[in-house]
């Protein structure tokens, strides 16, 4: 029997070294599934990953707006009650509608009838004066001949006007048309001070002109100025510069 030449017991040696030490290849176990559990396994993965990418679709659809629309269910339901919504409105506009038309039939009838009154309340002062003629012309024609104020009125309207009102009168037996004009004397205090405002303005001397035979009523409006307080009224009626007729009134 031979002996081992010396150079096969070194490799000898370094294979089996290197067998055990380290640097030794490394060894794979691999286990082999049967193929049906694969099937399985494989359906698995892929239902739960159509799963996942079912979620972020419409997780994204209802993220943009995009998402489903509202069943016929709910659209039928909405829809009736949209309905019955316009419907109750409609009840409401044409109840107040009546209402509105019923209140202003009130404020016409109540604006028709503060007209009224005002009416008869003006043709209540009218009468008065002419009751008052009526009564003055008989003794009036049996005296002396001449002008006079049977009736005078002065107020404030408000602190910036004043109206007046007058009955004038020409007695006797034989009259002549008198032509003339008249004129008011506002005694006042201004800013404290006495004083006195006489109308009218040379501007409007027509309007305070008179001509009538028996009587004339006079009736009037006075712009008083402001800081202004009103003690008392005097009317002259004049005729070619003379007086013929005054009165005054305090207020």
């Amino acid at each position: 029997m031979s002996t081992p030449k010396p150079v096969f017991k070194s490799l000898q040696r370094k294979l089996w070294l290197r067998r055990w030490s380290v640097s030794a290849p490394k060894m794979t176990i691999k286990s082999q599934l049967p193929w049906p559990l694969r099937a399985v396994f494989l359906a698995i993965v892929l239902g739960l990953g159509a799963a996942v990418a079912m979620w972020a679709y419409e997780a994204g659809r209802s993220f943009t707006g995009f998402g489903s629309g509202p069943s016929v269910e709910q659209f039928s339901s909405v829809q009736t009650q949209l309905l019955q919504v316009n419907k109750e409105r409609d009840e409401y506009r044409a109840t107040v509608n009546a209402a509105e038309s019923q209140l202003n039939i009130e404020k016409s009838l109540q604006a028709q009838l503060v007209a009224q009154i005002k009416s008869l309340e003006a043709q209540n002062i009218k009468l008065k004066e002419d009751l008052a003629f009526f009564e003055s012309v008989l003794p009036t024609e049996a005296g002396a001949q001449g002008i006079s104020i049977r009736r005078m009125k002065a107020e404030m309207e408000d602190p910036a006007h004043l109206r007046y009102r007058l009955l004038l009168m020409q007695g006797g037996k034989t009259v002549q048309d008198f032509n003339g004009n008249y004129q008011l004397i506002l005694n006042v205090v201004q800013n404290g001070k006495s004083a006195m405002i006489t109308f009218p303005k040379a501007e409007a001397a027509a309007d305070y002109r008179l001509s009538f035979r028996h009587y004339q009523r006079v009736e009037g409006v006075l712009d008083v100025p402001a800081n202004t307080v009103v003690k008392s009224v005097l009317i002259k009626v004049l005729e070619r510069g003379a007086v013929r007729a005054q009165q005054s009134e305090n207020l």
